[in-house]
């Protein structure tokens, strides 16, 4: 295992839910922190994406029981669907990633992460462990396992196949294998350099009743979890609507339950417990060498805690502190001295952050720091230390004077790009490259720029740190905290991410230069052979902070040959190269996201026809084919429902609904019989796929059929043609077997069964070891005009410019006559 600092690792065990710059002082969260500080047990739960976290049980565990409770994710949820934008794969990953931080900041559980990644929907752990790379997201579970040291591990799937998803399988398999695996020296020994082995105590399944399946049973061990909190005054099952419905991309907002809820639990490893969960698991400081004294102290401050004067609790609490310090058990003592240190800082109201003057640094440049201190606790507390990076402000033991706001100013060197760590170089379809393998298992990047503080406090000295962040003023929203960027010099960002030809003619490809420094240099496009560039370079000088331009590249196919490539951007700035891109997404129940994903394009040089000119694109759950069929010349129409029911539909030569349109947009309801008689009177209707759950009328079509969860999720399953005279398969292109190479992800999802007989049924494909599926295509004439229905997933492949994909949905859109 590749190591860069020790510190990496040790960071871990402090805080990997870091979006706050301070953490919640309220009287609540106070007498729940204290009551913490006497419990020393771990329990972790494991799954495979996010929404799959039972946080009902979750934040039980961590609020009720007062656990150190971990949800370790096996991937970050990039191969699903967004509900609320048109980001995909590792952009959703990305915002899915902050969806979980907010969930855990609600259930009070921290939140872990493999390098696994969501590659989509997969049948059968077979394939999901051999396209993760088994044995590396093994090493990482066994990693986190071995830093978190849970005394239980629980899983939300069993290992037969109950969950339905390869992925929810696989997650089942792993923690079971990693259950031994991070107890045996002998797996993965390059670890033991930084963590031990590490034995649980039992492995369970949490059992569950979805739908159909119910793995529950009455002789199971259970835990009522629908207990009422006082000091919070919540129920676990209002907490958990709370935090689940932070899954804005998957529509997952939940209602608030409350009373009495049980959870299920089969033993799959280890000791069946009988009464308690922690059977048999020391949770109380006995656990460790000099507790005794320590848990009777805690009872003593717990006792005497007056929440009208927390303050009062000061003096005793550091001097537990001391005591803490000073256990041989490396792991407890590094949590409880951190818990004590926040319960410290919350009763004596110390306040204390640290931002930056901009939002905005290039790698290398010089920022400005304001520390702000406001204690409002006694004329006793002092800041002895601030420090930021290598630059430390030795304050000599500096007096705060009570409730005074005292800033501090101070700099540091922007040293590293923020790009997020499993994303800072390409990876193949299963795994994140991770550099390091160390930094597995953390949801944000762990070596992201921090500022420490040194008060001493009755005497004695107490040590915090704070994320370094950027914070405005929003009219609408107030005070906003904003994550700070360091970018490269300059970004280029291409004005598209697919190029398509179909002939020689030459396009001009538009790039957009940001400088977030002074910068000089020039930019250029790598050589592509078969592709003529030009010019070979453009140069640019004297730039300034937050200047923008864009300069132009022509390209074209160096001859008429269909090929792909990638196309790179290289911008020389201030000496160094770089080549990319910057990348902001905003939503407002999520931190702001910056990446820098590569400054690159595909160029595809294809034999296309295309027939029509004008679409009507009726957006659904968010996607990006309105802008690939612009990318072929299109002239496409987000058409609203004022147009819909009173514009003139015969306009267009096409229309197209967006995918899970007919779940999400409840007007198509209404707006349907509008639909209808635009096919009727000669229109093209082309609907792509929609989730059988959830639709907003029974009837999609002029004619009956069934949206079913059927899906075909080998992206090279061989596809056999029903109907080869069918129009939708020879104009204005005539398709053949190499039209199906090259697709990604998956051929479809959501097909479609029992479709009257006036619908033709054009392809017929299945997954290995499965029936033929003949619903992924369908098209039936009504009236003058042509309806179709594909769940082939042409919203993953026209954006990632799959030539054949291009090919067929044109065809679709092309109705002869028209």
């Amino acid at each position: 295992m590749k190591r860069t600092a020790l510190f990496i690792a040790l960071l871990f065990f402090y805080n990997c839910v870091i979006a706050q710059t301070s953490p919640p002082t309220d009287i609540g969260t106070i007498q729940q922190n204290l009551k913490k500080l006497n419990t020393l047990g771990s329990v972790l739960y494991v799954a495979a994406h996010p929404d799959d976290e039972n946080t009902r049980l979750l934040a039980y565990l961590a609020q009720e029981k007062h656990y150190r409770t971990g949800y370790l994710s096996l991937t970050r949820g990039d191969g699903g669907q967004n509900l609320i934008g048109n980001e995909q794969s590792e952009l959703l990953g990305l915002i899915r990633t902050q969806e979980l931080l907010a969930a855990r900041r609600v259930d009070g559980a921290e939140q872990f992460f493999t390098r696994a990644n969501d590659f989509g929907f997969s049948k059968g752990p077979e394939e999901t462990l051999k396209i993760w790379d088994k044995e590396k997201v093994l090493g990482d579970v066994v990693w986190v396992i071995r830093k978190f040291r849970p005394d239980v591990i629980i899983c939300r799937f069993p290992t037969t196949g109950e969950g339905g998803h390869g992925h929810h399988t696989s997650s089942a398999i792993l923690a079971q294998e990693a259950f031994s695996a991070a107890a045996d020296p002998a797996r993965y020994p390059e670890q033991l350099k930084y963590v031990k082995p590490w034995q649980a105590k039992r492995l369970m399944w949490n059992t569950f009743n979805f739908g159909s399946t119910n793995t529950t049973a009455a002789d199971q061990f259970k835990i009522d979890v629908g207990v009422y909190n006082t000091t919070l005054g919540k129920s676990y099952g209002e907490i958990a609507a709370e935090s689940r419905s932070n899954h804005k991309t998957q529509g997952f907002g939940s209602a608030k339950q409350r009373g009495e809820s049980f959870e299920f639990f089969k033993t799959i490893l280890g000791d069946a417990p009988q009464t308690d969960l922690m059977d048999g698991v020391e949770t109380g400081w006995k656990r460790v060498k000099d507790g005794a004294d320590i848990g009777e102290s805690i009872k003593v401050i717990r006792r005497n805690f007056d929440a009208e004067a927390p303050e009062k609790s000061v003096t005793p609490l550091v001097a537990l502190l001391g005591k803490v310090e000073k256990i041989p058990d490396v792991y407890w003592r590094a949590q409880k001295t951190k818990e004590l240190d926040d319960l410290i800082a919350a009763c004596a109201g110390l306040w204390f952050e640290a931002y930056a003057a901009e939002a905005t640094y290039a790698v290398g440049d010089k920022i400005q720091v304001r520390s702000v201190v406001v204690n409002r606790y006694n004329d006793k507390v002092k800041i002895n230390k601030i420090g930021v990076g290598s630059d430390v402000l030795d304050l000599g033991s500096k007096v705060i004077p009570a409730n005074q706001q005292q800033s501090f100013e101070g700099s540091t060197v922007a040293d590293k790009i923020t790009q997020p760590y499993w994303l800072a170089s390409d990876h193949k379809i299963g795994t994140y490259n991770i550099a390091d393998d160390a930094m597995a298992g953390n949801p944000e990047n762990p070596d992201l720029l921090t500022a420490s503080f040194q008060f001493i406090i009755e005497g004695k000295p107490v040590n915090f740190e704070r994320r370094l962040v950027y914070k405005y003023v929003d009219p609408v929203r107030g005070e906003v905290y904003q994550p700070l960027e360091i970018t490269p010099p300059v970004t280029a960002n291409i004005d598209g991410k697919d190029y398509i030809f179909n002939s020689q003619k030459p396009q001009s490809i538009q790039v957009k230069l940001k400088s977030f420094t002074v910068a000089s240099g020039n930019v250029s496009i790598k050589p592509v052979d078969g592709w003529n560039i030009s010019p070979e370079k453009i140069e640019f000088g004297d730039k300034n902070k937050n200047d923008e331009w864009t300069v132009s590249f022509t390209v074209a196919p160096a001859d008429n040959k269909p090929r792909t490539a990638d196309l790179q951007v290289i911008v020389m700035a201030n000496g160094k190269p770089y080549s990319l891109a910057l990348r902001r997404i905003r939503y407002d129940h999520v931190p702001a996201i910056t990446l820098f994903p590569a400054a690159e394009a595909k160029l595809v040089n294809l034999d296309l026809k295309t027939a029509g000119k004008k679409l009507g694109y009726i957006a659904g759950a968010g996607d990006l084919m309105p802008e690939a069929l612009r990318q072929v010349g299109y002239d496409v129409h987000m058409l609203s429902e004022n147009e819909i029911m009173n514009g003139d539909l015969s306009a267009y030569d096409a229309i197209i609904t967006g995918v899970r349109a007919y779940n999400v947009n409840e007007r198509l309801a209404f707006e349907q019989p509008k639909l209808m008689e635009y096919v009727k009177n000669g229109g093209n209707l082309v609907v792509q796929y929609n989730n059988n759950s959830g639709l907003v009328t029974k009837q999609i079509g002029p004619y009956p059929f069934t949206v079913v969860n059927r899906r075909v999720t080998d992206e090279d399953a061989v596809v056999t043609v029903l109907d080869q005279p069918n129009p939708v398969l020879n104009y204005p292109n005539k398709i053949t077997q190499d039209d199906f190479k090259g697709w990604i992800q998956e051929r479809g999802l959501y097909f479609v069964s029992d479709a009257d007989p006036k619908y033709k049924a054009i392809l017929q494909m299945n997954d290995k070891g499965e029936s033929p599926l003949n619903g992924s295509l369908i098209v039936g004439d009504y009236g003058k005009g042509r309806f179709v229905y594909t769940s082939l997933a042409f919203f993953r492949e026209l954006p990632a410019g799959v030539p054949g994909a291009y090919r067929l949905f044109v065809n679709l859109l092309s109705k002869p006559g028209n």
